[in-house]
């Protein structure tokens, strides 16, 4: 019976600093979608609370999802996965963006 050579782990200081230095980005863009959401509107509809507050937790969502993919893998791809999370919530943010700032949401 032969047993396979088990990869090298990655140091846990190591994917706590790149999930800490990708996490401050993410954070940035939790807080852009609770400044939305504070922003007072009278003109603001159901809808416009729906994706106001998704804005909001969306980000949380997407970096779970890719420290849970990533953090088993080597730095480079961990922080590739990672930034390809952060490129999906800064699009999703600024279509938010352009959604609030068209229909009068904020």
């Amino acid at each position: 019976m032969t047993t396979a050579a088990l990869a090298p782990r990655t140091p846990t200081w190591l994917v706590a600093t790149v999930a800490g230095l990708f996490g401050l980005f993410y954070a940035y863009a939790v807080w852009a979608g609770v400044g939305l959401l504070i922003a007072p509107s009278p003109e603001r509809t159901a809808v416009g609370w729906a994706v106001l507050v998704f804005a909001t937790v969306f980000p949380v969502i997407v970096f779970a999802a890719a420290f849970a993919l990533g953090y088993r893998r080597r730095p480079g791809a961990f922080a590739l996965i990672l930034l390809t999370g952060l490129t999906l919530v800064g699009v999703f943010l600024l279509n938010v963006l352009a959604y609030a700032l068209t229909s009068g949401v904020i």
